[in-house]
C-alpha cells in the first residue's frame, strides 16, 4: 500500500461486505464469496474484510480539513531521544480517524464503564465519547453501566445521549458511579454478550487496565467481535508508556503552585532525624520563613511507618496494596519532636482527598479528557481492540493492554523532572550519594530487535492492497479489524529492525 498520507479526497477500491449485526441472523461473504453464518455475538468463522467509508467524510465540521484521515501505516514512536546506532525500537500505531471504519452506525451498540478510584475528568470522558458516537458517527445506542465492573451483572443501565451529558462536564465525580473491584470475568462477558454490545469503553487505572486486559482475552477466547477500548485515568499519573493521564497531583502540583516547602513522594525514600533529616530542614525553614508547607503523596514513608508499626500487606478490592495514613503518623511526629526541642509551632494537617478527586477538571484536563476520547471512537469505530489510548511523545497511539500492565510509571528521582522541583522547593533530595550512583549505573535496557511468528509487535502489520487482492502476492497480515477465534489482531503496529 503506498505510505503517503491519505487525504480526505483519496479513495480506494474496496469489497464492501455486510458489517456485523449483533441482534439479527444474517450471512455474509468472505472476499472468496464463501457464506458465513452469523448468529448474535457469537462467530467462529474466518473473519471477512468488512470496511465502510468514514462519516466523517460527510460530516460539515470536518469538510474545512484538508487531511482528517490518518494513514493505516502511521505509528509513533516509544522512544524519540536514540542512539546513533540503536534500533529503532518499539512503534505503536497512531490513533486517529481512518478512511474505513469497520462498523456501520446503525450496528453499533456501546457502553461505558467507569472503575476505580475518583478523578477530574471522568465525565468529560464519559460526555465526549456519546457525543463522538453521536455527531461523529451516527452512532444512537449507548449505554452507561453504573458502579463500576459490578455494574455489568448486578446494576442497572443508563442510556446516554448527547442531551443527558450535556453538562456532566462541570460536575465533579462520574454519573456512572465507580467501584473497586467487582471484577468477575465470566459474568461481565456474560452480560455484555447478552446484551449484544460490540463496543466497550472502560475508564480506570493501572488496576481497572489490568481487568480490561483479562476481559479482553476472555472476550478473544470466545471469538466475540467486540471492541474493547481503554481510556487511562489515575491521579498517581502511574499508568507506563503514555506521557501523562488526566488528573494527576503532588509533584506537578508542587511545581505549578510555587507555594510548597516540602514534597514527599514514594520514588524519593526520606528519613526524620539526624543531619540532613526532614526535621532538621523543618526547624531551619521555620527558622528563616516562620512558615512551610509540605505535600505528602499518597504512599510516602510508609516504610518509615512500618517500622513503628505491624507492616500492612492487604490489598485493596481493586489489587492495590492498602497504605497506612503516614499523614497522622508523621503530624504527630513533628508535633512531639518539636515539643522535645521546646520550640513552639502550630501544625494543620489537612487531608484533601475527595476535595481534590471529586472536583471537576480544569481547563487542561478537559481538552486532554476530549482527545482521549475521541481518540478511542476513532480506534473502536476502525475495528481496534484491546488497547489504551494515549499520548506518547506528544502523538496519541494504540497501546495493547499488555504494554501498560507490565510495569508501573514511577517518577525518576534522579531525571531532571525531580531536579526541578527540588530547585523549586529547596528541600533536600535526602539521597545518599551511595544511591545516586546505584541508580546511574543501572543501564537503560536496550530494545532489542526480534525475529519470528511468536512476536507480533516486533514487526510492522501488513496490509492488503485492496485495489487487487488475488493478484498481491507480497507475505502479509489480515486487515486490522477484530479478534477472529483464537486469532489475535493486534491493536498496534510495532516495527524493529
Amino acid at each position: 500500500m503506498d505510505s503517503s498520507p491519505i487525504s480526505s479526497s483519496a479513495s480506494l477500491s474496496t469489497p464492501k461486505f455486510r458489517c456485523f449485526d449483533p441482534t439479527n441472523s444474517y450471512t455474509t461473504t468472505t472476499p472468496n464469496h464463501t457464506p458465513i453464518p452469523r448468529h448474535r455475538n457469537n462467530y467462529k468463522g474466518t473473519l471477512a474484510n468488512s470496511t465502510y467509508p468514514n462519516p466523517l467524510q460527510d460530516n460539515p465540521a470536518y469538510s474545512v480539513v484538508k487531511q482528517y484521515f490518518v494513514n493505516v501505516d502511521d505509528t509513533v514512536a516509544q522512544r524519540i531521544v536514540v542512539a546513533k546506532d540503536s534500533p529503532r525500537g518499539t512503534h505503536f500505531r497512531r490513533a486517529g480517524p481512518r478512511q474505513k471504519v469497520y462498523f456501520e452506525s446503525e450496528d453499533v451498540h456501546a457502553c461505558i464503564v467507569t472503575c476505580g478510584g475518583l478523578c477530574p475528568g471522568l465525565n468529560t470522558v464519559i460526555r465526549e465519547i456519546v457525543c463522538g458516537l453521536y455527531h461523529m458517527y451516527g452512532v444512537h445506542k449507548v449505554l452507561g453501566i453504573e458502579g463500576g465492573y459490578r455494574g455489568f451483572y448486578a446494576r442497572n443501565t443508563i442510556p446516554l445521549t448527547p442531551k443527558v451529558v450535556n453538562d456532566i462536564h462541570k460536575r465533579g465525580g462520574t454519573i456512572l458511579g465507580s467501584s473497586r473491584g467487582g471484577h468477575d470475568t465470566s459474568k461481565i462477558v456474560d452480560s455484555i454478550q447478552d446484551r449484544g454490545i460490540n463496543q466497550v469503553y472502560i475508564i480506570g487505572g493501572d488496576g481497572t487496565q489490568k481487568g480490561a486486559s483479562v476481559i479482553f482475552e476472555e472476550i478473544r477466547r470466545r471469538g466475540l467481535k467486540v471492541v474493547l477500548a481503554g481510556i487511562p485515568k489515575t491521579i498517581d499519573n502511574d499508568i507506563p508508556v503514555i506521557d501523562k493521564s488526566f488528573g494527576f497531583i503532588a509533584m506537578y502540583a508542587t511545581l505549578a503552585s510555587r507555594d510548597v516547602d516540602c514534597c514527599l513522594i514514594p520514588e524519593s525514600p526520606f528519613y526524620l532525624e539526624g543531619p540532613g533529616g526532614l526535621f532538621e530542614y523543618i526547624e531551619k525553614r521555620l527558622k528563616e520563613h516562620g512558615h512551610m508547607v509540605i505535600v505528602m503523596a499518597e504512599g510516602a514513608g510508609q516504610e518509615l511507618l512500618s517500622e513503628s508499626i505491624r507492616a500492612n500487606d492487604q490489598q485493596d478490592a481493586s489489587g492495590n496494596k492498602l497504605l497506612n495514613d503516614v499523614g497522622l503518623w508523621i503530624s504527630q511526629r513533628i508535633k512531639d519532636h518539636f515539643k522535645k526541642r521546646k520550640m513552639a509551632i502550630n501544625l494543620k494537617y489537612i487531608d484533601p482527598t475527595y476535595m481534590i478527586r471529586a472536583v471537576p477538571s480544569n481547563a487542561s484536563d478537559n481538552v486532554y479528557c476530549t482527545l482521549l476520547a475521541h481518540s478511542a471512537v476513532h480506534g473502536a469505530m476502525a475495528g481496534y481492540t484491546g488497547f489504551t489510548v494515549g499520548p506518547v511523545n506528544g502523538r496519541h497511539a494504540y497501546i495493547p493492554f499488555r504494554r501498560v500492565i507490565e510495569t508501573q510509571n514511577k517518577v525518576v528521582i534522579t531525571d531532571r523532572m525531580w531536579a526541578r522541583l527540588l530547585c523549586s522547593t529547596n528541600q533536600p533530595s535526602f539521597l545518599d550519594h551511595k544511591d545516586v550512583v546505584g541508580d546511574e549505573n543501572e543501564e537503560v535496557p536496550q530494545i532489542q530487535s526480534i525475529n519470528g511468528e511468536n512476536h507480533l509487535e516486533a514487526r510492522a502489520t501488513k496490509h492488503r492492497e485492496l485495489k487487487d487482492v488475488t493478484e498481491d502476492t507480497r507475505e502479509e497480515e489480515p486487515p486490522i479489524l477484530l479478534v477472529n477465534g483464537n486469532s489475535h489482531l493486534e491493536t498496534i503496529m510495532a516495527n524493529q529492525k
